[in-house]
């Protein structure tokens, strides 16, 4: 298998303890049944813990049930995870093991990123000097089973390149590049699948309200946003873009709709542009809305049908600067 990550993949330490924003706190965390086979064995304490916390959620899901603040069960008074000094890291479910990291498979290629979810993953991406480019690798990995459309998938490809350049050509503006990056993927929309729009209302910033409440801050930044959009700098902007770029273009192949991937990407920029200009706030984004089943899907819902996201509602907001 092809293996695809950012230049800077591997820079990526936890820092654990010292977090500021722990990734132990505000969500659920599913209980894999990899991991639930391996706790059946265990015994001791830490067997004991583990079973006075697992529980169903509304979906049938096994979860670890938070404790007080929200915190996970497992999250000791040193930011620590006791399943892990307990068991070592490699047992803790494949969500806690994984994350920040995100995987895409397609067939024969993975790809692996980090994601902004992570107050550190989120200073690396946000002050990356170096272009953003990527590493390729073949591991003894077979390639994944899947259904995907092959023509598709190629065709994506080259679209994908296509919009890296786009993203990348420092001869334009920063607006000028997203209004171009918008008409593109407007274009190849057509060309791949019918893109019906603009059956819900909701209001722009009404749009970043999520149903489901992970950290408060965020509500508050929403709540106390700017009415004209305060741009990062050129090479951050280009960074965010090719953040999203990455992680969802590609996932058009499995339900036709690239136009909503290209609107993230875009609105990935607007987001610090209108909420706070600095790393912490697209971390906390990522963190209310890419980790929440509930808030995403809603928000692709939006991005698909939202007149407010329209590829011209967009493009009038990003001519505001």
């Amino acid at each position: 298998m092809k293996l695809v990550t950012p230049v800077f993949y591997r820079d990526f330490k936890c820092i654990a303890g010292a977090c500021p924003d722990s990734c132990c706190q505000g969500w659920e965390v599913d209980a894999d049944d990899a991991s639930l086979a391996y706790y059946k064995n265990l015994t001791g304490e830490i067997k004991r813990k583990i079973d006075s916390v697992l529980d169903l959620d509304e979906y049938g899901n096994t979860i670890f049930r938070l404790a007080d603040k929200k915190r996970c069960p497992f999250l000791n008074q040193e930011n620590l995870c006791d399943m892990h000094i307990a068991i070592g890291g490699e047992h803790t479910p494949y969500t806690c093991r994984t994350f920040p990291r995100f995987i895409n498979d397609f067939g024969s290629v993975r790809e692996m990123g980090i994601s902004f979810s992570c107050p550190v993953a989120s200073d690396i991406m946000w002050n990356l000097k170096e272009p953003f480019d990527f590493t390729y690798e073949i591991n003894e990995l077979p390639p994944s089973i899947n259904d995907i459309d092959a023509e598709l998938y190629f065709k994506l490809m080259n679209a994908r390149n296509k919009a890296y350049s786009i993203i990348k050509d420092g001869a334009l503006s920063v607006t000028s590049r997203l209004i171009s990056l918008l008409a593109f993927a407007d274009e190849l929309q057509k060309e791949i699948d019918d893109y019906k729009e603009e059956k819900s209302e909701t209001a722009f910033f009404d749009l970043f309200l999520n149903p489901e409440v992970i950290n408060p801050e965020w509500v508050d930044k929403v709540k106390n946003h700017s009415e004209k959009p305060d741009f990062p700098n050129e090479k951050v902007s280009e960074n965010i873009v090719m953040y999203f770029l990455f992680r969802y273009f590609l996932t058009a192949v499995y339900d036709m709709d690239v136009l909503s991937k290209v609107k993230m990407a875009v609105i990935g920029v607007l987001i610090p542009s209108f909420f706070g200009n600095d790393a912490w706030t697209i971390h906390l984004w990522s963190k209310e809305t890419e980790h929440s089943d509930v808030n995403m899907n809603r928000y692709k819902y939006e991005l698909r049908h939202n007149k407010n996201l329209s590829v011209e509602k967009l493009t009038e907001i990003l001519q505001q600067s």
